[in-house]
């Protein structure tokens, strides 16, 4: 028998995160999500990608230059439905007679619109102050520690309502599959800002020194970018692929994700490939730290600068060659490699990232709410 009815509440018709698909696919018996009809996870069709995506930046860009706005994310949950809380997808609540959680990557999520005209912004942040501090909003859950703290610093008035609830995915029932010697891999949706053009560099340099290194590339890559990189018979390119063809056909047989991520504020591909006992090698960025381990499931390089994800200058080489000395420990040293992979298996089995942490902390949260 259910115990708990949610209605998840979307700022759009569906949200283009894996956290919801994980969240309603691997929840407790007594635990029932309701609006998930709509849910369909990341989106993988390139030609729905563009259009919703310029769909997105177009509402963006009228409200935030031309009519320069700035308002809450706040959404009002309508529906027929029985429920008894409601949890917001990376938004707020504007109901004020059901009790109400909110899960958040960024907190940037709160806002919506012109955020750089000072009192413009000071207006919405004391709207958003209000909300989060009415009885009915009763936890503010971050998807990390460094989302927390900035929206500690942002609202200290709500920090007893804040706290941090990892994002978890369910160990796969497929197995690695033997195979001829180390594979690197990078999946990326978005090229540049995913880091794809230094990691294909990378990917590159590392091939041809190494004999017994080959590489998979997915992502929508560049014309120009392919036609320079496409002799490299050791690396297979690929365009996006769904999930399914990615967990049976490529994370089993690849050993190193080379995955600079710059604009990353969490990142699932990282859970998702330590779930195969994948090492990482990624660059310092928003929460990295919290996520991989240094020196037990990957390595993180620190960058001093700003890198730009669309050229390779100065800096940028500088980067790429330290990318490369991290990747050639593990490519040298295969008892490493076996040991990152073991640890990498372990945080999404038993570890901060397992279902079984996050149902735990959920089913309390959810309880403590209906108090």
């Amino acid at each position: 028998m259910k115990e708990i009815k949610i209605y998840l509440q979307y700022p759009w018709q569906f949200p283009d995160s894996p956290y919801y698909k994980y969240l309603i696919n691997n929840h407790l018996p007594e635990i029932e999500y309701l609006n998930v009809k709509k849910q369909k996870g990341v989106i993988l069709n390139k030609k729905i990608f563009l259009i919703s995506n310029f769909l997105k930046n177009v509402i963006r860009y009228f409200i935030m230059n031309l009519l320069h706005l700035s308002f809450p994310n706040a959404h009002l949950t309508k529906t027929k439905e029985e429920y008894d809380l409601i949890q917001c997808a990376h938004c707020l609540s504007k109901n004020k007679d059901k009790p109400w959680v909110i899960d958040i990557e960024s907190r940037w999520q709160l806002y919506i619109g012109d955020l750089y005209i000072e009192d413009r912004r000071k207006q919405t942040k004391n709207r958003i102050r209000k909300i989060l501090l009415r009885e009915n909003c009763k936890k503010i859950m971050p998807w990390t520690q460094a989302t927390a703290d900035g929206i500690i610093k942002e609202f200290p008035e709500i920090k007893s309502k804040v706290e941090v609830v990892y994002p978890a995915i369910p160990f796969p029932e497929i197995k690695r599959k033997k195979h001829d010697g180390i594979n690197l891999v990078f999946s990326g949706r978005y090229f540049y800002q995913k880091g794809g053009l230094h990691a294909l560099k990378v990917i590159d340099k590392l091939t041809r020194k190494y004999k017994n290194v080959k590489a998979i590339f997915i992502s929508d890559i560049p014309k120009k970018i392919y036609d320079k990189y496409e002799k490299n018979e050791k690396i297979k390119f690929y365009n996006l692929m769904p999930q399914k063809q990615l967990f049976e056909e490529i994370y089993p047989i690849s050993d190193i994700l080379i995955y600079p991520g710059y604009s990353d504020s969490f990142g699932f591909a990282f859970l998702e490939v330590m779930s195969f006992g994948i090492s990482i090698i990624t660059v310092d960025g928003f929460a990295r730290k919290e996520i991989i381990d240094e020196g037990k499931t990957g390595f993180i390089i620190n960058k001093s600068e700003e890198i730009n994800p669309m050229i390779i200058g100065p800096k940028e080489d500088e980067l790429i060659n330290e990318i490369i000395k991290k990747s050639e420990k593990l490519i040298k040293n295969p008892i490493l490699r076996k040991k990152m992979s073991k640890n990498c298996i372990e945080i999404i089995k038993r570890g901060k990232f397992s279902i079984e942490e996050r149902n735990k902390k959920l089913k309390r949260i959810y309880k403590e709410a209906l108090k």
